[in-house]
């Protein structure tokens, strides 16, 4: 059973390591997360977070509100919404089952709070598997966007959407 524990500077370690791994990389090939400083952080408008099977860290999973998030990365968002990056760090764990778990916990604590209207992810244009993995869990294609120096596609799920997949 997968669950989601707050991250902390003790992860380091790991989360570091992750950022090595291939398919790690292959998701997310631009972003240095500056894990020393950001896991000391704790923002309002964010959460990160370890994902655990039986105990034993496999994945990232972070939240963050956009319209709050002081890079705004995300550009012009209204108030409102959640966006959400997720990934696997441990490869014996791909394709189990287990991004679908984790997606799903993150999804719920996202709508958890009623004034939450939708959430936004960003997976790289290139990067197939995540656009079927995101459209399964009823995520809707927005635009194609560059972010930084990545072109990637918008996907959005509504409170609503969200529902009708349960």
């Amino acid at each position: 059973m997968i669950k989601l524990r707050p991250a902390t500077i003790n992860d380091l370690d790991l989360l570091q390591y992750w950022d090595t791994q291939q398919h790690v990389i292959d998701c997310d090939p631009d972003d240095d997360w500056m894990w020393e400083e950001e896991l000391k952080r704790n923002p309002e408008w964010r959460e990160q977070l370890i994902a655990e099977l039986d105990g034993k860290a496999i994945g990232f999973v972070q939240i963050i509100d956009p319209y709050l998030e002081d890079s705004h990365y995300w550009g012009k968002v209204p108030p409102n919404k959640r966006a959400i990056d997720i990934w696997i760090g441990e490869a014996d764990c791909l394709n189990k089952g287990y991004g679908s778990q984790m997606m799903q916990l993150a999804i719920e604590k996202c709508f958890s709070d009623p004034a939450i209207t939708s959430i936004l992810i960003d997976p790289l244009k290139s990067n197939t598997k995540a656009h079927q993995f995101y459209e399964r869990l009823g995520f809707q294609f927005v635009e194609e966007r560059t972010f930084d120096t990545s072109i990637c596609y918008v996907y959005e799920l509504s409170r609503e959407q969200a529902s009708i997949k349960k």
